[in-house]
């Protein structure tokens, strides 16, 4: 993938990110992943080979439904290929919609609706969200802003620059997956294992370098620096998951704040580890800094992105 082509798709998901009722590549893994989930169930009863074998499919479908997409564009126009590969190259990022998804808990907050900033939240986090008080709805946010600045902008980042449109986009099934079925519960302990497990080696790099771009993000805003480097060498090992405590904890020293902690699930109570240290209580103005960390943090991982693009050439 050409430096160029990256810096297009990055500044075309930040104009208009994923336009509602426009077709979209991740949705239709969505899709896939829903439709194969009950046959596969019904056909094979031991649930880790059945849950291996969605994997196999959606992940292969994917990539060969995108080779076979460019390749069939290159036939009819050069200029055909690069529109797709633009499209699906920015399909592949989440920046702008991370912000735009947001948005609307907090002015929800800000009109001192909880209800509806429950209802909102709970459209972009997993846990449950319906007796969260203010603190606990920016909490959650800030956290998922923080997650996902790995899983939605330097991971797809790193992928499009390892391989193009094509990683990019086998990245994202694996992604996909693992948010619909990798859950350790009763349901999918053994069906999604292996999506699992496939999202955590995917994204263990990405990750790192998430929390040391948030680091410098801090650096770079006036933020916590050292704060936040201190965290992250202490805190994000103990995370459930080997990725998400690296920008959570980097996150948490940044802004001053402590994240994480116990939360439900499904109904069911799960104990999770804390991050930073509570040096005050959060407040509505501790998004607004997320966000600049977010977004000087996608700066930077597409500045790397694009001088190892460009050392490659």
């Amino acid at each position: 993938m050409s430096a160029e082509l990256l810096l297009a798709a990055f500044v075309l998901d930040l104009l208009i990110a994923d336009p509602r009722g426009w077709p979209h590549p991740v949705v239709w893994i969505g899709r896939l992943i829903s439709v194969g989930e009950t046959p596969l169930r019904e056909q094979i009863k031991d649930e880790y080979w059945g849950g291996l074998l969605l994997v196999l499919l959606v992940v292969g479908a994917t990539g060969l439904s995108a080779l076979l997409a460019l390749t069939l564009a290159g036939a009819v126009a050069g200029w055909l290929q690069l529109l797709l590969s633009l499209w699906l190259a920015a399909s592949c990022l989440a920046l702008r919609g991370l912000h735009r998804e947001s948005q609307p808990v907090i002015e929800a907050l800000q009109r001192g609706e909880l209800d509806a900033a429950r209802q909102a939240l709970a459209m972009i986090v997993g846990r449950d969200t319906a007796q969260l008080d203010a603190a606990g709805i920016l909490r959650a946010t800030v956290e998922t802003l923080a997650e996902n600045a790995a899983d939605g902008v330097i991971a797809p980042l790193f992928y499009l620059c390892l391989g193009g449109p094509v990683a990019g986009l086998l990245y994202k099934a694996v992604n996909t997956l693992d948010s619909m079925i990798g859950y350790k519960n009763q349901r999918y302990l053994h069906f999604g294992r292996v999506a699992a497990r496939l999202d955590d080696l995917l994204n263990w790099f990405p990750a790192r370098l998430t929390g040391l771009l948030l680091v410098a993000a801090a650096w770079l805003n006036g933020m916590d620096g050292p704060g936040a480097w201190r965290m992250m060498r202490r805190d994000a090992k103990r995370h459930l998951s080997p990725n998400a405590g690296w920008p959570e904890a980097a996150a948490a020293g940044a802004l001053g704040l402590q994240l994480g902690g116990d939360a439900f699930y499904g109904g069911d109570y799960v104990e999770k580890a804390t991050f930073g240290e509570p040096l005050r209580p959060i407040v509505i103005a501790d998004y607004g800094r997320m966000l600049r960390l977010l977004y000087t943090s996608a700066l930077l991982g597409l500045l790397l992105a694009l001088l190892l693009l460009g050392v490659s050439s």
